[in-house]
């Protein structure tokens, strides 16, 4: 009887164990799945132009650099990182007015949610302005922000390829 209750609290113990792993490893994912967000994407936000140049993925690591213009003056920029961390990905973001005054303390990080061979999407865990932040590549030359807000709002941003060599 003693054995008995020893291997099942010995069980139990392993299956915690093995839960709370799985838990903190997340949705697997790699830099590699992401290439297809490479490249320099531009499109309409209002009445302004929002362009995102994302660099090829190499060290673990994928980053754009994005700009909001209009008006003829630059009102918004802002870094983006995903990085691989535990066999998953980890998304930082951050934006700056112009003049390069930050608009927040510190980026907001998001963790892998869901990922498939074209679309990727983060929700917060941190404080920030938004609680998701996607992207899908539905088509070749069209690149898709899928923006959700803590507030609750849920918007796309659509996007098309273009050369940065103009």
């Amino acid at each position: 009887m003693k054995t008995r209750k020893l291997l099942g609290a010995l069980a139990l113990s392993v299956f915690a164990t093995l839960s709370g792993y799985a838990q903190a490893a997340g949705v697997a994912g790699s830099i590699s799945d992401l290439a297809w967000m490479t490249g320099n994407w531009a499109g309409a936000l209002g009445p302004n132009q929002l362009e995102e140049n994302w660099i090829m993925g190499d060290g673990g690591s994928i980053a754009a650099m994005v700009r909001m213009t209009g008006a003829g003056a630059t009102s918004m920029f802002e870094v983006i990182t995903i990085e691989e961390v535990d066999g998953s990905l980890e998304l930082h973001v951050q934006q700056w007015d112009a003049g390069f005054v930050p608009r927040t303390d510190a980026a907001q990080r998001m963790e892998l949610e869901a990922i498939t061979e074209n679309s990727v999407k983060f929700k917060a865990v941190s404080e920030g302005g938004m609680a998701s932040l996607g992207y899908s590549n539905p088509e070749p030359d069209t690149f898709v922000i899928h923006v959700g807000q803590a507030s609750g709002q849920v918007f796309d941003i659509n996007l098309s390829a273009r050369s940065i060599w103009k």
